[in-house]
């Protein structure tokens, strides 16, 4: 499975990691070159959490962010799980 969560649609992102070399301006330094860039990924936190799901009498096992686990705190499971499906997600 991918690394993407089910509820919010989260997915590692890429970015640049920058190498430095020199002595900062602000420390009297001539001031910092960057002297190697490296591709790199940002990961979302997931994880696997498993919820009953009292409406449907089962347990509901979703991959997601914790920014997601908050939305379901907030706005309660049986909401989240209306509105993925809505979008057309298996569950």
């Amino acid at each position: 499975m991918s690394n993407r969560c089910q509820v919010t649609g989260k997915s590692p992102k890429t970015g640049n990691s920058y190498t430095y070399r020199g002595i900062a301006k602000k420390k009297k330094g001539i001031g910092l070159k960057i002297t190697g860039i490296k591709r790199r990924r940002f990961l979302p936190n997931i994880q696997k959490k498993r919820f009953w799901f009292a409406d449907e009498n089962r347990f509901i096992t979703l991959k997601l962010s914790t920014s997601a686990m908050r939305t379901i705190d907030k706005n309660g499971l049986a909401a989240v799980i209306k509105e993925m499906r809505a979008k057309g997600e298996k569950i």
